[in-house]
């Protein structure tokens, strides 16, 4: 079972999740976002298993608005070509994507990269 982690449980100054975005206190849709890292936000779709959210606390990994842009578009390439289970190495971090899904599986630093045998993926993308 995977768990949806928004910007703002990664990052609490970041913006809140798609479904508080889209209907306000009240609960009536709110107006759009009127700025463009706000629009970009609203834009990502990636989700974060329960393990790669513990991964992630435990290495120290932290991703900015922009990488996270990087790994939706990963995902949506990874996609068009017919990937399943792909390897994303961003940075110093690798982490295991399912693209069906659209969700981080796991996350690695560079400490535990050493040495490590990837399996069960069937590409990997290296983003800048």
């Amino acid at each position: 079972m995977t768990d949806r982690i928004t910007l703002g449980q990664l990052y609490p100054n970041a913006v809140s999740s798609p479904a508080s975005r889209r209907t306000g206190s009240s609960g009536s849709t709110s107006q759009p976002a009127g700025t463009f890292d706000q629009l970009l936000q609203q834009q990502l779709d990636v989700r974060f298993s329960h393990h790669a959210e513990e991964r992630l606390k435990q290495r120290g990994i932290r991703f900015q608005p922009e990488q996270l842009a990087k790994i939706q578009s990963a995902i949506d390439k990874a996609a068009t070509k017919g990937a399943k289970d792909s390897l994303v190495l961003i940075n110093d971090t690798a982490l295991i994507v399912n693209i069906k899904n659209r969700t981080v599986i796991t996350a690695i630093d560079s400490d535990s990269m050493k040495d490590n045998v990837f399996t069960q993926i069937d590409s990997a993308m290296i983003i800048s």
